[in-house]
């Protein structure tokens, strides 16, 4: 059984059209992007046992924003983690490994919930499901740049984007499924969570199924390799340890860190967030349909950005990420307080879409510094960066916002300093990008193997 798992099984025949792997790759990354609409659980959450309202024992919105935290962290470590076992074993068997935790997170956080501990669903959704969402989302990732070496920003951006879709299917498929489940007696959390893990694990393991790995020295017609390195581009291979002894890992790590989280405190209280700074006009359904809308813009500009990149190259898509969400994180309060749903939305739309592009945009930016034998592993190190900044994000929201409301500050302006500091964020994601050169040639494989 294990044998068809086995990275040699997955090797492509002569004749397989490469554009059979980005739906695999999407099987698995639209299952995982459910992660970007948990926000949609949260409030239903503060009130299992009061079903109609929050009382006495009941969650607080704080400790469930530890539970996307959590997942995220877990994202980032096991993504190190498993980045060279990864390139080892090939992408079906850890699409399957990641089926099995993501979707096996779900039914123990189903537990969690029916008897109420709150521990149970740190460990379910946050840290089996996160080491799922990290497996998962890493395993197609080199796999789909062998694939597409003319376009690797595309490819990248054809991976990815699923992630930020997901939520787009997740957040009003969850609503419908609380609706069903719920009762006098029950808000629908747990039945939800046990659909969602029975109808993921469908379609991750087509996925895994579906895809292929390239022959080796299999190159697309017309194709031609560059022969010497150019500009951030480079022709030569570092080593995934040696990547980590160079200053440019660590600029791309804050650069991929502080993009991340300006973005993701959004992300994690979405629903919330809407709600509050537009109180009676936005209805939890609507805020649902909010989430959605965001997840759209996350996709679209995977998608969109990466392909981009592959013109204007991955440091200028950056450049061009740091300073528009400065100026729009700036002026987003302003929408609020002047009542424009539509700005508010657009505003956060277009953030939204930079903070996608910069997912799909960092793997090709690696390759291109880096050299691609060692992508894979490197690009799961660099995912820890995902993990502090699914701590430092949401932490920032929930917490300057308990500390706002309890100074007295109105709910609907209770996120603008937040939004300040993140524009501050970005500015340092702006000057670290700026730093970045090529790797020093004394870190190439071919002179480290000469000189050794």
């Amino acid at each position: 059984m294990t044998s068809i798992l086995d990275r040699e099984h997955t090797v492509a025949g002569p004749n397989f059209n490469r554009w059979l792997v980005p739906p695999a790759a999407l099987c698995v990354h639209l299952c995982i992007g459910e992660a970007y609409a948990f926000s949609v659980f949260n409030a239903p959450l503060t009130r299992v046992i009061g079903i109609t309202k929050s009382v006495p024992g009941d969650w607080k919105l704080t400790e469930l924003g530890w539970i996307f935290s959590l997942a995220i962290v877990f994202l980032g470590l096991s993504a190190a983690f498993t980045g060279a076992w990864l390139d080892r074993v090939g992408p079906r068997k850890a699409m399957v490994t990641a089926a099995i935790c993501f979707c096996g997170g779900f039914f123990i956080s189903a537990i969690g919930v029916s008897i109420h501990n709150l521990w149970l669903i740190y460990l379910g959704y946050g840290v089996l499901g996160g080491c799922g969402l990290g497996i998962g989302y890493i395993s197609p990732v080199k796999t789909l740049i062998m694939w597409f070496p003319d376009r690797p920003g595309m490819a990248t951006g054809m991976a990815i984007m699923g992630f930020g879709g997901g939520a787009f299917i997740a957040a009003p498929l969850s609503v419908m499924l609380m609706r069903a489940f719920s009762g006098p007696h029950s808000v629908g959390v747990a039945g939800t969570f046990v659909a969602l893990g029975l109808i993921y694990a469908v379609f991750m393991l087509v996925g895994s199924a579906i895809v292929r790995v390239p022959a080796q020295g299999w190159r697309p017609a017309g194709f031609v390799a560059p022969v010497e390195s150019r500009g951030m581009i480079t022709t030569e291979t570092v080593h995934v340890d040696q990547a980590l002894r160079t200053p440019q890992f660590y600029l791309l790590w804050w650069v991929l860190c502080l993009n991340v989280t300006a973005g993701i405190g959004v992300l994690s209280q979405a629903s919330v967030m809407a709600q509050e700074m537009f109180h009676g006009r936005i209805t939890p359904v609507a805020a649902a349909g909010f989430v959605g809308l965001l997840s759209l813009f996350n996709m679209g500009g995977r998608f969109f950005w990466a392909s981009c990149s592959d013109y204007i190259g991955r440091k200028n898509t950056y450049f061009v990420f740091f300073v528009l969400g400065i100026v729009l994180y700036i002026a987003v309060p302003s929408t609020a307080k002047m009542g424009s749903v539509a700005l508010f939305v657009l505003a956060y739309g277009i953030i939204l879409s930079m903070y996608g592009g910069g997912f799909s945009t960092i793997p090709a930016y690696l390759k291109d510094v880096f050299g691609v034998q060692y992508v894979g592993a490197i690009h799961g190190r660099i995912l820890t960066a995902w993990s502090a900044a699914g701590i430092f994000g949401p932490v920032l929201v929930n917490y300057i916002r308990a500390y706002q409301i309890s100074r007295g500050v109105p709910r609907a302006d209770a996120y603008t300093v937040t939004m300040y500091i993140m524009a501050g964020l970005l500015f340092i994601g702006l000057l670290c990008n700026l730093g970045m050169r090529p790797v020093h040639v004394k870190h190439h494989l071919a002179l480290r193997d000469a000189e050794a």
